[in-house]
């Protein structure tokens, strides 16, 4: 079973990359939302997806404050629609707390990552981790040689290193057991090039069967389906 403290045992802020469309920041505010439930620490996610923000953790302000999660972001604190470039000051206020988990969903490619930098001095060596979300099934990062690129460019444009790789290889509501498993392989194969280890495999929840998934190594990580609109499914 995935225990999202396992991301935590070295480390208090977790950086979550990944391409556009790899379900990066589904996996963000799912891992907040798990945390929150263990009711150990205080939680913060930090929304620093500001440049082309196609999914906004941010938008699921309600849900999150509901579940304990404290939400940081744009400098506009209930916006949905404005796509204002903007952060606001509070966010450092988490990053400053010792005593609060964060977890940051960065921009999608290099470009986007670059707003880490910014922050560079609260991710302190053994206290942060930065996450690669890896979905075969988009273009960029369908093959080993794509995901490493995507990930050399990350850790290029911040400095940081990627210290873990996440598996959520999906087609949202199309996703099947065998789509959890294509994914699984090539991040096998993408942790074998590195040496970066694989974090968990993701899947559906309601969707995919864990059960279905016994054969992977490693966690398995549910996954809502927070960030999907409902009218994708009109």
């Amino acid at each position: 079973m995935f225990t999202g403290e396992r991301f935590f045992t070295d480390c208090r802020i977790v950086i979550i990359t990944g391409h556009y469309g790899s379900g990066k920041t589904e996996f963000a505010v799912s891992l907040a939302l798990e945390l929150a439930a263990g009711k150990k620490r205080d939680t913060a996610l930090v929304d620093l997806d500001i440049v082309n923000p196609y999914f906004r953790s941010r938008e699921q302000r309600e849900l999150l404050e509901k579940a304990g999660v404290s939400v940081y972001g744009s400098v506009f604190s209930h916006e949905v629609t404005a796509e204002m470039p903007a952060l606001g000051a509070s966010i450092r206020a988490p990053l400053e707390n010792p005593g609060c988990r964060v977890i940051i969903d960065a921009g999608g490619n290099d470009s986007g990552a670059l707003i880490l930098n910014q922050f560079m001095k609260y991710f302190t060596p053994g206290d942060t981790a930065t996450l690669a979300v890896v979905n075969a099934n988009r273009p960029e990062t369908s093959s080993v040689e794509g995901a490493l690129g995507h990930i050399h460019s990350i850790e290029a444009a911040t400095g940081l290193t990627v210290t873990g790789i996440i598996n959520n290889c999906h087609l949202l509501r199309e996703t099947t057991a065998e789509t959890v498993i294509k994914g699984h392989k090539l991040c096998q194969s993408v942790c074998a090039a590195t040496g970066k280890p694989l974090l968990c495999d993701c899947y559906p929840d309601g969707l995919v069967r864990p059960e279905s998934l016994a054969g992977l190594s490693g966690a398995l990580m549910p996954l809502g389906l927070h960030m999907r609109p409902t009218w994708l499914d009109k």
